[in-house]
């Protein structure tokens, strides 16, 4: 089994969700903020996950509040700023650190796997870790990258290897 799969987070419901929930499937992991300039992302993330998770593609949007304080809010704060705002229904997860000796599992492994121009560290909110259908970490995306650059690279990584 690849390390991907070995992960699991907390839901913004506040359950355990397993990352072998998405065996198969191809997923995009995003570090995200209600209040950052890029936060209109989730607008382009929703698209993206409307037109092809019938063919296999979710995303999963962990809140974090490590860059400018901009993600304030608890857990029902977020799913209303979310669902209100941007009529998001991808995975959310609670809020989790992305840097630092308290990050996440989860990001501690992408940020290894794909390093980016800081290294192995995360600069901002909406940075984009695009995992293929058998686990492997694919490629880092930057926070100013807009959802809607990153359709072609999924669309390959959708074709690649049908499930």
């Amino acid at each position: 089994m690849n390390a991907f799969y070995q992960f699991s987070a907390t839901s913004l419901q506040g359950k355990p969700v397993s990352m072998t929930e998405f065996e198969g499937k191809v997923v995009l992991v995003v570090n995200t903020a209600s209040e950052c300039g890029f936060t209109p992302q989730y607008q382009g993330l929703q698209t993206l996950y409307d037109k092809y998770a019938d063919q296999g593609l979710v995303i999963l949007g962990f809140p974090c509040n490590q860059f400018g304080q901009q993600e304030p809010g608890d857990s029902r704060q977020i799913a209303e700023g979310c669902l209100v705002n941007y009529g998001v229904s991808f995975p959310m997860f609670e809020k989790v650190e992305v840097k630092g000796t308290n990050a996440h599992p989860l990001f501690q492994y992408l940020c290894r796997e794909l390093p980016g121009l800081l290294g192995r560290t995360i600069k901002w909110n909406f940075t984009k870790f695009l995992i293929g259908r058998d686990g492997r970490p694919l490629q880092r995306f930057a926070p100013v990258t807009k959802p809607e650059a990153l359709e072609k690279m999924l669309v390959r990584a959708l074709s690649a290897s049908e499930a």
